[in-house]
């Protein structure tokens, strides 16, 4: 199953950009955001995205843990 993404809040220059490079690359704007999302993850190198996205992840478990705990 493939996860979905909303992002809220995007500024209009940011779309308009978006949807220009989207047009340009022959590519939907949600293909688009996908492949820059993808690139993004590449460049920084899978394996270590994804150990900080797990350590972000435990530590904003933690941070609810202990808000919980009050």
């Amino acid at each position: 199953m493939m996860a979905m993404l909303t992002v809220r809040n995007l500024p209009d220059e940011i779309h308009r950009a978006l949807r220009i490079q989207a047009a340009h690359n022959g590519r939907s704007m949600e293909a688009e955001v996908r492949a820059i999302l993808s690139t993004a993850v590449e460049d920084k190198g899978s394996t270590q995205a994804i150990d900080e996205a797990e350590a972000h992840q435990q530590t904003e478990t933690q941070e609810q843990d202990k808000q919980s705990c009050s």
